[in-house]
């Protein structure tokens, strides 16, 4: 092997080797943060580990969805389709979390804590009404 084709190899091997480092470092599972019940509240869910588990738990008549996360032990709301209108989530202690949802792709409020409470999903649409989740 040539001096040149050698250097270039080595050159090469450690470009691809940074390249794979810069990758790694910039995964998104490795900026996700953890909360649990209260450290949650007020939280985006999409910028947690709280997302990874969540489920839906109960869905309203107009489609809102109530979320559950069982490891961050918190609770938020996510809304699709193509109606425009208010979204909250709320517990059985007062705490809520609310957003206003454009009528476009899907949105979710931050989160609250739901370690030893209660909580539902609601949405409201002006002109007609509003409709809650059962509380989970």
């Amino acid at each position: 092997m040539s001096t040149v084709t050698r250097g270039l190899a080595t050159a090469g091997s450690a470009l691809a080797l940074a390249a794979s480092s810069l990758l790694l470092a910039s995964s998104p599972a490795s900026a996700a943060t953890s909360c649990n019940g209260p450290d949650c509240t007020g939280k985006d869910p999409s910028a947690t580990v709280c997302q990874n588990d969540a489920r839906t738990v109960a869905t309203n008549s107009l489609g809102t969805e109530l979320r559950y996360s069982p490891t961050c032990r918190a609770a938020w709301a996510r809304q699709s389709g193509d109606t425009a209108m208010t979204v909250w989530v709320e517990s059985n202690t007062g705490l809520e979390q609310a957003i206003h949802y454009s009528g476009n792709g899907t949105a979710w409020t931050a989160m609250i804590d739901d370690r030893g409470i209660i909580a539902r999903a609601c949405g409201h649409v002006t002109g007609f009404g509003s409709s809650c989740t059962t509380w989970y």
